[in-house]
């Protein structure tokens, strides 16, 4: 079920602490368009599924990444492209537009995005992994 375009932004606003709704907004689309970058498939399709439309188009329309970049450049990158950010604020940036996603696309759909992208990347989604804990067996419906 695709979560409203004013409960995601609100819920970004709020996890991010931005003043305006304009801040979390700006926030999310330069998240989701890095995001996007280091998706593909099937599992890029439900998550843009399961957001709302503005930002689902700008997650199935990327920015270009030559090559999958770690949970630290992802931060780095948000920086770059956010006008006045740190790498501190990044990660505030980043952490409170994938946590919601997260939310918006459930556990198994994040699950499968998190398999998709380098390690390191449940922590930015508010997902942190057990590390010793075995993986799940992979199964034919994955």
């Amino acid at each position: 079920m695709t979560m409203p375009w004013n409960v995601f932004l609100d819920q970004v606003q709020e996890r991010g602490e931005y003043p305006t709704r304009a801040e979390a907004d700006r926030a999310a689309r330069t998240v989701l368009a890095l995001l996007g970058a280091h998706l593909v498939g099937e599992v890029r399709a439900e998550l843009a599924a399961r957001l709302p439309e503005g930002f689902a188009l700008i997650l199935l329309n990327p920015l270009q990444a030559t090559e999958p970049l770690s949970a630290e450049r992802f931060v780095r990158a948000t920086a770059a492209w956010i006008e006045g950010a740190t790498e501190q604020t990044a990660t505030w940036d980043v952490g409170a537009v994938l946590s919601v996603a997260a939310d918006a696309a459930g556990e198994e759909l994040t699950r499968r995005v998190l398999f998709q992208l380098p390690p390191g990347y449940d922590l930015l989604f508010g997902r942190p992994q057990d590390i010793t804990a075995p993986s799940p067996a992979r199964t034919s419906a994955d």
